[in-house]
């Protein structure tokens, strides 16, 4: 059969009766992880059984080592190097996606679907000074989502607080909220000023406002009876994920949904603590297993799981110590996040990038395992072609037959970034150019991959980035250099002093 026939076969099936579509995003999450991507000191079952009965993607990536600019590309298929607001954004920041540029929940929308976001979304909100006690826009709402119920920014920075559809939940008129990320508010207690009134101990960063004993970054005034309960939050945005399911089960639907887990500060429930035997991280890592297993049960018991297809994966690599003393990193014990690669969040190597990636449709995807490359910035123009649109206007490439598993031919080259520099990944090849700067995130203790000279790693031979073949191979690295040149629009010797 054709490429052209068997596309238009596909595409006949999903005209039939569009499938929904769910993407769970986790945060943190590394490429060793997961059972099902080769961690053994770890069971996750319930998502080994997404990568057991769907497609497992050894060269998965997410756009950026960080989360602001991931989920940036990710919604709206560009690369986050594009727009220089994609950085990691505070709580209080203006909203970084325009609200006439092109979306994913914005192209599903105009395919008859419902949209929703539920969980993290931190790609900012309004349009600066932010009134938290009135309607909060522009905001996910505003870019294509009908219904939006997220938390800001991160579990670690404020406003502690729920965000529904724009309004903030529960709060008490009586009692305003008050966010600022530059000065404290007057009497406020931070954890530098009253340390024995928090339960978590703070690294690095994480020295502000204190909520439920928990430091955090940015202060916060006000607002008491609209506070999260920590522990309960992977519950809370799994009850609203069911619910939205429930709602909606009867016209396609797409649900992005954003989990907390495992990024800082990490507050399993009272369930999970303990379970894993390696402190805090991986227990939310097995609360975050658990979660997705009820939610993908009321897929089923609501009639939906067999047109529905769901991408799983994560918005950069793993980081143990990211602010918090939580035994992360004393409890590690043989367990790899990295799983064999090399560097982990905030870095150009392999790991900062190279996530787990899995997409999973019960009786449409056989299962497989594909080593194509693949990037979340592609979800954009593949949802397109899959609902029977083509979608062009973006970086996304159009690679649904490779996340159906038709085919095991994915990008030819990807850029990836890293605090805004940027490297190449061209079928076996990585090549990161030279950069100013420190090699070594002491905080973190994580290898960014910054050299003052050419890096180029083949990932085939050498998937720990153990030797750099710049030298040996200066036609190749001529060749990488070329094809840099050309995606990125500027001569290599620009990026220098980035």
């Amino acid at each position: 059969m054709s490429c052209k026939s068997e596309k238009k076969e596909i595409l006949a099936k999903v005209n039939d009766k569009k499938p929904n579509i769910v993407v769970i995003y986790l945060d943190d999450l590394g490429y060793g992880d997961l059972s099902s991507y080769g961690a053994t000191e770890l069971q996750t079952p319930n998502i080994d059984a997404l990568a057991e009965g769907g497609i497992k993607f050894t060269n998965g990536y997410a756009s950026s080592a960080t989360c602001t600019p991931s989920r940036y590309a990710f919604l709206t298929g560009v690369y986050p190097w594009r727009n220089k607001k994609a950085r990691i954004l505070s709580g209080s920041a203006p909203l970084i996606i325009s609200e006439t540029q092109q979306t994913l929940p914005k192209m599903l929308k105009k395919q008859g679907y419902q949209t929703a976001i539920v969980g993290k979304w931190h790609l900012g909100l309004g349009s600066g000074n932010v009134n938290w006690n009135e309607k909060i826009t522009p905001g996910p709402n505003e870019v294509g989502f009908d219904e939006s119920y997220i938390l800001a920014a991160t579990q670690d920075r404020v406003p502690t607080v729920y965000i529904d559809n724009g309004y903030i939940e529960g709060l008490d008129k009586n009692d305003p909220i008050q966010v600022n990320y530059k000065k404290n508010f007057e009497g406020e207690p931070t954890a530098k000023s009253n340390p024995e009134m928090t339960t978590m101990k703070w690294h690095h960063g994480h020295n502000n406002s204190i909520v439920n004993g928990i430091p955090r970054i940015g202060y916060m005034k006000g607002g008491d009876a609209a506070k999260w309960s920590d522990i309960d939050m992977a519950d809370h945005f799994l009850q609203k994920a069911q619910n939205y399911v429930k709602k909606h089960k009867e016209n396609p639907f797409f649900l992005y949904y954003a989990m907390q887990q495992p990024h800082v500060p990490r507050t399993p429930h009272p369930r999970f603590v303990g379970k894993s035997g390696m402190g805090p991280r991986g227990d939310v890592i097995l609360e975050a297993d658990w979660v997705i297993g009820e939610f993908v049960k009321t897929l089923e018991k609501e009639g939906v799981l067999e047109n529905t297809l769901i991408v799983f994966s994560s918005d950069n690599g793993p980081v143990l110590n990211d602010g918090y003393y939580d035994d992360a990193a004393e409890k590690l014990g043989k367990h790899d996040p990295k799983g064999g690669l090399r560097g982990g969040k905030y870095s150009l190597l392999e790991a900062g990038t190279r996530v787990p990636f899995i997409t999973y449709w019960k009786g449409t995807i056989k299962p497989s395992i594909s080593d194509a490359i693949v990037c979340q910035i592609d979800l954009l123009a593949s949802l397109a072609a899959l609902t029977g649109i083509e979608e062009s206007t973006t970086d996304s490439k159009e690679l649904m037959k490779t996340l159906l598993g038709k085919t095991d031919k994915g990008r030819d080259h990807l850029i990836i970034e890293a605090n805004s520099k940027t490297a190449l990944r061209s079928g076996d090849w990585l090549m990161i150019p030279p950069y100013k700067g420190t090699r070594f995130n002491k905080k973190v203790n994580i290898d960014v991959g910054i050299l003052p000279k050419f890096q180029l790693y083949n990932l085939k031979e050498d998937v720990g980035q153990k030797q750099n073949l710049a030298e040996d191979k200066p036609e190749k690295l001529l060749e990488m250099i070329e094809t840099f040149e050309i995606l990125r629009g500027q001569k290599i010797n620009k990026f220098k002093d980035n």
